[in-house]
């Protein structure tokens, strides 16, 4: 694979290395090995640029010029498509996600969703005429605005970097806002690649996008507490989100949050459950269960617990581990010797808590960072196991006992991020969905990830919406002007 230029960070249109010249190992997770460094952002470099970003919103064009921005989001997205090979494989080096999500979640739909929200951008209405009313007597034509809200800080996390990196920087500055890029220390080299495409492909203007790669959290947390920033757009753990909202409650910044789940996969009585446990266990290993929405509880019938298990443990066994360079491969590594020693505490508290293992239950012992798909069964949903995000190839098989029982099970979690429901009868299938407390919810096999609808989740998996045209929409402020009629 041939490797694109060194890692850089892009401050006020410009390339550069960290201030101080310090970097930071990339490691390939399939292998554990280095393939290159990233810039280790100082306090310097991210105040420079929140102070670009900054300038380039208060005193350039780009806020009020759409066209610009129309132009400007277009010739980022045809240099995405040109780079589309090497983009590629630079993220199954740098994210160990195997090559067969690049068809979606990877890389196409995201880039996808930046051509939708550029042709939304074209064609939204930034104005709406609310006519005259006579308010305390007064006759008054009232017109709705809606205007970018300012700064905006956007942390990415490490699973699919592109799609979140993406899914934040494409509505905001459609929006009109300008934008400082602060990716995972594990994933920072896909982030200061599409840097490195907007200052050589684009004309954005320098300052309106901004990357910034520190390794050190202290470093990042500048961005969620310097005044000049007016929003924080994070995705990641629901632990970092609380700690996010905090520091930016002081000055009141805007803040989008998208969290953890631990999403529930319900497969009613008349259902193929034997289908819906397969594909359900399909699922759980693609990118080493490294998807804050994927379901990783399957809730079946009682008197068919059993089958579950038996059709999920064989699934994953005919899964495995793979190269995520194998064509072939579904399940890769997880991202890091952290993550997989986090992966295996959790295997180490299954057998603790009671549960046994119908299919992996270890770490794989080879170069880089590997982990068995596995089945955990014999827990019921008030275990560890089944509340706590794990981030990793585990599925936990919990039975039921009708539909009111499983409503209650699926519900009973701090999360709310997403879901499943399974059923012979489609009618029956909407009616338990529609009582389910979850921002996204798949209905026998349907599919709502695209580009025009929105994501996100009730409870503790965040708040707002990303994609759609409500992902767009968090980017704007809304100003009413009332003039005399």
């Amino acid at each position: 694979m041939t490797l694109p230029p060194p890692a850089q960070q892009l401050i006020d249109g410009k390339l550069v290395a960290a201030s101080d010249g310090t970097t930071y190992p990339i490691l390939n997770p399939a292998t554990g090995e280095e393939i290159g460094v990233a810039p280790d952002g100082t306090a310097a470099d991210v105040d420079a640029a929140i102070a670009a970003a900054r300038r380039a919103f208060d005193e350039t064009d780009w806020a009020t010029n759409t066209d610009l921005r129309v132009r400007c989001l277009r010739q980022l997205h045809a240099a995405l498509l040109e780079h589309a090979e090497p983009f590629r494989a630079l993220t199954t080096a740098e994210v160990g996600m195997p090559g067969f999500m690049m068809g979606a979640a990877g890389f196409d739909v995201p880039v996808e969703g930046l051509k939708w929200v550029t042709d939304l951008l074209e064609t939204y209405a930034f104005e709406t005429d609310l006519g005259v009313a006579h308010p305390m007597g007064i006759a008054s034509r009232r017109t709705v605005r809606r205007e970018p809200v300012g700064v905006v800080a956007a942390i990415s996390p490490w699973n699919v970097p592109t799609q979140i990196n993406l899914a934040k920087i494409g509505p905001a500055l459609a929006a009109g806002c300008t934008v400082v890029l602060k990716p995972a220390p594990d994933t920072p080299w896909v982030a200061c690649e599409l840097g490195r495409l907007v200052a050589e492909h684009t004309d954005i203007p320098a300052g309106v996008f901004n990357v910034v790669a520190p390794a050190s959290n202290e470093v990042a947390a500048l961005l969620t507490t310097d005044p000049r920033v007016d929003m924080v757009s994070f995705t990641g753990s629901t632990a970092t989100g609380r700690a996010i909202m905090a520091a930016a409650a002081p000055t009141l910044k805007k803040v989008f949050l998208e969290l953890g789940g631990k999403s529930a996969a319900i497969v009613l009585d008349d259902a193929d459950v034997a289908a819906a446990a397969g594909a359900t266990a399909f699922t759980a290993c693609i990118h080493a269960g490294q998807g804050c929405a994927i379901t990783t509880r399957l809730v079946v019938p009682r008197e068919r617990h059993d089958e579950a298990v038996q059709v999920a443990a064989a699934t994953m066994e005919s899964i495995g581990a793979k190269d995520p360079a194998d064509p072939g491969a579904i399940c890769g590594p997880v991202i890091s010797r952290a993550q997989r020693d986090r992966v295996a505490s959790y295997l180490r508290l299954a057998v603790e808590e009671g549960g046994t293992f119908a299919a992996g239950g270890h770490v794989i012992d080879r170069p880089g960072f590997w982990v068995e798909p596995t089945v955990v069964a014999g827990l019921d949903n008030s275990s560890r196991l089944a509340q706590e995000e794990i981030f990793g190839p585990v599925l936990v098989v919990i039975p039921h006992d009708g539909d009111d029982d499983a409503v209650r099970i699926a519900n009973d979690s701090a999360y709310g991020l997403s879901g499943s429901v399974e059923s012979g009868s489609l009618e029956r299938a909407k009616a338990v969905a529609a009582r389910i407390r979850t921002g996204t919810i798949a209905v026998n096999g349907g599919v709502w990830f695209s580009p025009d609808a929105p994501f996100g989740g009730y409870k503790q998996s965040g708040i707002g919406r990303e994609m759609g045209v409500a992902g767009f929409e968090e980017y704007l402020e809304i100003k009413t002007i009332a003039e005399p009629a």
